[in-house]
């Protein structure tokens, strides 16, 4: 069962695409991050969702939101994968323990060997604010991703006197 909205995020350690460890507690007191769950590089659903992201990186940055897209591939098809596609933002590789971090966040498939498509927006406490999961073989829309957004920053309340 995935991860609830308003717990803690799982902190965690893995490897980018450029062989740089990135732990997710570095973003802490910073900076959101958007955790991106895909099954598997050079998949076409999962091609075409980032590739929307990646044009639509300003949603996150204008946010204040760090992107970040993990799956069960190694760091270098993950990088070989993003270079091709042009991704600007960082890929980690969930390789080995394999699907360890999705299986944390309650994401990874195990009669398939890879995580669900599930996206959780963590803010710069640590705590998860927004979530959301397709079905699998369903992309994950950018309605979603901004519906998301919000969640991380809802707009100010205004009481009347």
């Amino acid at each position: 069962m995935a991860l609830e909205n308003d717990t803690q995020a799982p902190d965690f350690e893995l490897v980018s695409q450029f062989g740089e460890t990135i732990q997710l507690s570095r973003y802490r007191g910073e900076k959101s991050v958007a955790l991106v769950f895909f099954p598997l590089a050079f998949s076409g659903i999962c091609s075409g969702e980032l590739c929307e992201l990646r044009d639509n990186l300003g949603l996150f940055a204008d946010n204040s939101v760090e992107l970040i897209g993990i799956s069960v591939d190694s760091r270098h098809t993950l990088r070989a994968w993003g270079e091709q596609q042009g991704y600007g933002f960082t890929l980690l590789a969930d390789f080995w323990p394999h699907g360890s971090v999705a299986k944390e966040y309650g994401v990874f498939l195990e009669d398939k060997g890879f995580a669900n498509r599930a996206t959780f927006l963590i803010d710069t406490n640590g705590i998860i604010r927004a979530s959301f999961i397709t079905a699998p073989g369903q992309a994950r829309s950018l309605e979603a991703y901004r519906a998301a957004l919000d969640e991380l920053h809802p707009a100010p309340s205004f009481s009347g006197s």
